[in-house]
């Protein structure tokens, strides 16, 4: 199965895709408002600022799994996301990472390995994967790794045109 070919729903509870953003660069990061990573809120909303007229986005998946550290409705998330950081990239619907329940978009995000070489389960809040233009997995990218890291920076750029 293509990535793009996997049902998304928006924070609104709109129906997505990542075909959506097809042609373009994607950070997905399962992100949480209450969990000690969530100023990298700031950083994510910056890179979002930086790359976005280059054919990129950043697009945010709730998660709940991660100590409870995302428990609002979809309201509160957006609020919280808007007023506290000034998030302007898209937010996808809560979903589950891990376990049982995990979506279809990370039961194929997960089989990438991060600079280890280790695939598998997400982590933590804030794991992000770099997707390319074409719809493949270029990088997996732990969760204490920064959003404006050169590793993320590097990987980004090399995945936009000039």
């Amino acid at each position: 199965m293509s990535l793009y070919d996997i049902p998304l729903h928006t924070l609104s509870g709109a129906d997505t895709s990542l075909a959506e953003y097809k042609g373009k660069a994607v950070l997905v990061v399962n992100v949480a408002s209450k969990c000690g990573l969530t100023p990298q809120y700031e950083g994510l909303e910056n890179l979002q600022k930086r790359y976005e007229d280059r054919g990129f986005t950043v697009l945010g998946a709730p998660c709940n799994q991660f100590g409870g550290q995302e428990p609002g409705s979809a309201e509160e998330i957006e609020t919280f996301c808007s007023m506290t950081y000034g998030v302007t990239f898209p937010m996808l619907d809560k979903l589950e990472v891990n376990g049982d329940g995990k979506h279809a978009l990370y039961s194929e995000l997960t089989q990438t390995p991060d600079a280890e070489g280790t695939a598998g389960d997400v982590q933590w809040n804030f794991e992000k994967f770099l997707i390319t233009p074409e719809g493949t997995v270029a990088g997996r990218f732990r969760p204490q790794t920064l959003p404006e890291s050169d590793e993320i920076t590097k990987a980004i750029e090399a995945q936009l045109s000039a």
